[in-house]
């Protein structure tokens, strides 16, 4: 199969309409060819594409940023000798002055299908000032690589932020090229618009399921992103970023694992599985003892319990991170009620709300968790109702 960046980079024909215009690009580590060079020394290498700036959003173009809100400085390519602008930085929406460097933007990201992933934010922001500045939009196009599942509550009004860019489900089944169009149709945006598609992407394919698995190197899309499997947890694991257990950050094997010293991961097993067995399915639950090197818990023995969702042990139809993980917090109160597990701290830049608030957009997760009448069936007739709605909408979309 092929991406969009080898598409262009391939096809003279569909880079025509660029000749003579100022073409910036949008990118970060992951943002690589089939032979994984960068798509910006690709770009630059075709001749007859005008390189006139570049963008890096969290984590910048180089991936030299490691967590949340440390944020990436502007610098000067000296290879290429362009600026390249920092959207995690002093600001994340483009000035003026960085619109002023080119006519079209080519986006190329490495999405993770999760809402909160904030390179869809970046897209939004960057799709709102083409809108209001006259410029162009390119996406070019790449796996979504959890696939076409949905899960999750949809973020409810006055919970936007910069991991919530509008009232989508946690896992929303869409490319960035598809968001897209989605975001230009909702906002109602005149934008010039365009998707340099895949060819050939089978988003219900074996092995992969959205990722083409051996045909494809996977390249880190931020320093937490290390693989496939992490990928298929991450839109239930990215909660515990929100609560005082370990995510599995300082370790090897991070948004894979969640845990704390005080915890006794065996006793919150049988819980769970006692209270919803069905959540579990699609995967291997394994308990484990893990000892982050930073982050929390730094340098503490942790008792945790690792999500495998690599074969003999995946179902992609019947996985389901986000329940399995809300599944687990509701076990943990159930065992201890007085549990300190939501994390109090502002997380991206939101001040006064509860940090598992912003992530899931809303505190109705938070508030079935700590209702101890509420049963796993409150919570998924609550879900239930917003993927069904979620699905009917996305379908005009659909491109693949």
């Amino acid at each position: 199969m092929k991406f969009g960046i080898d598409r262009l980079i391939a096809e003279p024909a569909l880079r025509a309409s660029l000749t003579g215009r100022r073409v910036a690009l949008l990118a970060h580590p992951a943002s690589v060819t089939a032979d994984l060079t960068h798509s910006l020394d690709a770009l630059a290498a075709c001749g007859d594409v005008k390189l006139t700036a570049a963008f890096g959003p969290q984590h910048g173009l180089r991936g030299d940023k490691q967590d949340n809100m440390v944020e990436s400085p502007d610098f000067y390519d000296p290879v290429h000798r362009i600026p390249v602008f920092s959207l995690y930085g002093k600001v994340r929406r483009p000035t003026q002055a960085m619109l002023d460097a080119f006519d079209v933007v080519l986006v190329d990201l490495q999405d993770l299908g999760c809402r909160i992933y904030t390179f869809v934010t970046t897209l939004r922001y960057m799709l709102e000032a083409a809108a209001q500045h006259g410029k162009e939009v390119w996406v070019l196009e790449r796996p979504n690589p959890v696939g076409r599942p949905v899960e999750g509550l949809r973020l409810r009004a006055g919970f936007e932020s910069f991991v919530g860019a509008g009232p989508l489900p946690m896992r929303h089944g869409l490319t960035l090229g598809e968001l897209g169009a989605w975001f230009i149709k909702t906002l109602k945006l005149d934008v010039a618009y365009r998707v340099v598609a895949m060819e050939r992407w089978r988003p219900d394919a074996a092995p992969g399921f959205g990722w083409p698995l051996g045909a494809r190197a996977w390249v880190n899309p931020s320093p937490n992103a290390p693989n496939l499997w992490m990928a298929r947890a991450y839109a239930g694991t990215v909660l515990v970023e929100g609560t005082t257990l370990s995510e599995g950050r300082g370790t090897t094997r991070p948004l894979e694992l969640f845990g704390a010293p005080d915890l006794d991961a065996r006793a919150v097993l049988t819980e769970m599985h006692a209270l919803a067995p069905q959540w579990l399915a699609g995967c291997r639950l394994r308990t484990c003892w893990f000892e982050p090197t930073f982050h929390k818990h730094a340098g503490k023995l942790c008792s945790g319990v690792q999500i495998h969702s690599e074969s003999p042990f995946y179902d992609h139809a019947t996985f389901k991170p986000w329940r399995l993980v809300a599944l687990a917090f509701k076990a943990i109160r159930r065992l201890h009620p007085d549990y300190p597990l939501w994390r109090d701290f502002a997380y991206e830049y939101e001040h006064g709300k509860r940090a598992i608030d912003v992530i899931n957009g809303s505190p109705l997760l938070r508030e079935w968790v700590d209702d101890a009448g509420a049963t796993p069936a409150d919570l998924a007739a609550l879900a239930s109702a917003d993927e069904r709605a979620w699905e009917r909408e996305r379908e005009e979309y659909l491109r693949y």
